[in-house]
């Protein structure tokens, strides 16, 4: 018995998932990912008038949503440093602008959302009208920071698929300059590889603030399998980068 209990709590899966719940970052993606889940599932349950089980899982979703706003904090100013370096380096005149606009974006959503948070825990009491037009400002910021990011994607796509088709296009007989042609051809398809996952976490993503101030009307079973598709590839990418995987 103890040794199947140690080759199960020291099973490399296990230890694996310990560093990534050691991150921020992971811990949030994996929230997110139940809390989503629970946002359909409560759906679901509610529409089968499964009142009392429908109660418990949006009372999962809601302390889940409230938990990562407290993790988000100081976050906001993670992402108005990554729109100040984005100034300051050179790069592709749309990449670069749109860069800036996606970091300013996510800067201006969480830091209403904080202010979101601070009123919902009761640090200090907002009105309710000036309540939900923060929570509304902050659902446009999120929204604006999705677009621009959709907007990079389809630039940065556009320069990696011409990289590559110059690269594929030149003809090299040298076996060390193929050696080098090869590795190029490989980081390029990596980039690409990921620009069409961040691709699809946002165009799935884009209709929950887009729901949220009423621009479109889905319900929360659809949002909430959109939110938990998202975190789960999110969550796979930060497994990858913290395992070492590739």
């Amino acid at each position: 018995m103890a040794t199947i209990a140690s080759q199960v709590v020291l099973h490399p899966v296990v230890s694996q998932s310990l560093k990534v719940g050691g991150t921020t970052l992971g811990r949030d993606k994996l929230y997110r990912a139940i809390q989503y889940f629970a946002r359909f599932f409560a759906w679901f349950l509610l529409n089968r008038d499964y009142k009392i089980q429908a109660a418990r899982w949006n009372a999962l979703k809601s302390h889940l949503a409230l938990g990562r706003k407290l993790m988000r904090l100081g976050k906001p100013m993670e992402h108005l440093q990554a729109a100040l370096r984005a100034v300051q380096t050179p790069a592709d005149a749309g990449e670069q602008l749109t860069t800036i606009g996606r970091q300013v974006g996510y800067f201006g959503y969480l830091t209403y959302d904080a202010i979101v948070w601070a009123n919902a825990i009761k640090f200090f009491n907002l009105k309710p009208s000036t309540a939900e037009k923060a929570n509304r400002i902050a659902n446009r910021f999120w929204l604006i920071g999705i677009l621009f990011s959709i907007t990079h994607g389809f630039i940065k796509a556009g320069r990696l698929a011409n990289e590559a088709k110059q690269l594929t296009g030149s003809q090299v007989w040298e076996k060390g300059p193929q050696v080098d042609r090869d590795a190029q051809l490989n980081a390029l398809n990596a980039q690409r590889n990921g620009v069409r996952q961040q691709f699809v976490i946002d165009i799935l993503d884009v209709w929950i603030p887009a729901t949220n101030i009423g621009l479109v009307n889905f319900n929360d079973g659809v949002l909430g399998i959109f939110g938990f598709i998202t975190s789960v590839l999110a969550l796979r990418q930060q497994w990858l980068a913290v395992n070492g995987k590739k």
